[in-house]
């Protein structure tokens, strides 16, 4: 009788006790848990170690975006399973998850259930994506269309005090990097400034 072996998943998130519940159901469901990252340096490192055939991750991470850790993973593999779980109703970070490459974005409001049919999914399919609302969002995402996952960090993060400087050190980017997506978002929003990037993107629902 051939033993299939047992789908090992990588946890990403800095709460300790969101890795402690999902480790338990995924390990109730059958698989196994090969590791924990509190950040997205910690998620490159085990990634690169453990080469999981899945991982579930939050977007916001203590020392970066976890868009960051979505896009790394699909340039080296095409197979990874990759959930995101987290707690943004933004309907922008559904759309930047699944052009980041992500197999799945659940929210962590959602039942432990969800998280492990959408992880099972992502093993079984992983370029394909699946997410609640998924329609609905796809109507609603007229910035999503043209802004990269990047961006829509930088666009977050202009809503919040700082200076530009200040704004990228908190980006982990240089300043010349943030720049150059704030002018990428300045012309595909049709705005002239910070105020207006910030009031456009209020208006439509994606910050």
């Amino acid at each position: 009788m051939i033993k299939l072996e047992i789908p090992q998943i990588l946890l990403v998130d800095d709460h300790p006790s969101v890795r402690s519940g999902i480790k338990r159901a995924i390990e109730s469901a059958g698989m196994a848990c090969c590791g924990e990252a509190a950040s997205r340096s910690e998620a490159f490192a085990q990634i690169a170690h453990k080469s999981p055939d899945g991982v579930i991750l939050d977007l916001n991470l203590p020392d970066g975006s976890g868009f960051d850790i979505v896009q790394w993973i699909r340039k080296h593999s095409k197979e990874m399973a990759i959930v995101v779980l987290t707690m943004s109703d933004d309907e922008a970070h559904l759309i930047a998850a699944m052009r980041a490459g992500a197999s799945a974005f659940v929210k962590k409001s959602a039942p432990l259930e969800d998280v492990v049919s959408s992880l099972r999914s992502a093993l079984s399919q992983p370029k394909n994506f699946s997410a609640a609302g998924l329609g609905s969002a796809l109507k609603k995402t007229e910035a999503a269309d043209v802004l990269t996952p990047r961006e829509l960090t930088v666009l977050h993060a202009l809503s919040l005090p700082g200076t530009n400087s200040q704004l990228a050190k908190s980006l982990y980017i240089s300043e010349a990097t943030f720049k150059t997506h704030l002018a990428a978002i300045y012309r595909k929003l049709k705005v002239g400034n910070r105020l207006g990037a910030v009031m456009k993107a209020q208006s439509l629902n994606q910050i």
